[in-house]
């Protein structure tokens, strides 16, 4: 008996020793040229080879098409990978995303349809990563399935983080812990 599959909905963060996920980029550079940067790219790499979709708020949204789609000398695959994949940006004022390949979801009320109707539909996982407040009701509504949490040996004692609202996230599964050089660490957690 064939059985359809659901596509994955996966949240990727980078956050600091103390749960600060916002970057005021002093703490993670994405493009860093470092053996560290270079094995989380790796890493990174590896992690979108198992996604079809990206799904981002618009400040992340707006954020990364305005960076990366102009990136001629990246070498962490990032580019060639959001420039292949299906981007959807939740925006209730977005008109015209202006970056090919991206659908424009209107979240408020129907985020939960709106992202059940992505998850039915046959590929593979769907990654958010930035994007707070999106992460953050995707969380509560239920809808992640798997967290994958890059913390940075670095405390900086403010700025906004992934877990400030109250989450009931006791079913987690640890699958993955992974120590990268520079002493970055990667937890994946399967939320049930």
């Amino acid at each position: 008996m064939w059985c359809k599959v659901t596509r994955r909905v996966v949240i990727t963060q980078n956050m600091t020793l103390d749960g600060v996920v916002e970057n005021d980029g002093s703490w993670f550079d994405p493009t860093e040229e470092s053996e560290r940067g270079r094995e989380l790219a790796r890493i990174t790499r590896q992690h979108a080879a198992g996604s079809d979709g990206f799904l981002v708020g618009r400040v992340t949204f707006t954020e990364m098409r305005e960076f990366w789609p102009r990136r001629v000398d990246d070498s962490t695959g990032v580019t060639d990978h959001l420039n292949r994949v299906e981007k959807y940006v939740v925006s209730s004022t977005l008109d015209d995303p202006g970056w090919e390949g991206t659908t424009i979801l209107r979240g408020g009320d129907q985020l939960a349809t709106e992202i059940r109707k992505l998850t039915v539909r046959e590929g593979s996982d769907i990654v958010v990563t930035g994007s707070i407040t999106l992460a953050r009701d995707l969380l509560a509504l239920g809808l992640v399935d798997e967290l994958r949490l890059f913390v940075y040996p670095v405390v900086v004692g403010a700025g906004r983080r992934l877990f400030d609202d109250a989450h009931d996230l006791r079913a987690l599964e640890l699958i993955e812990n992974k120590a990268v050089t520079g002493g970055v660490v990667l937890l994946r957690y399967a939320i049930h």
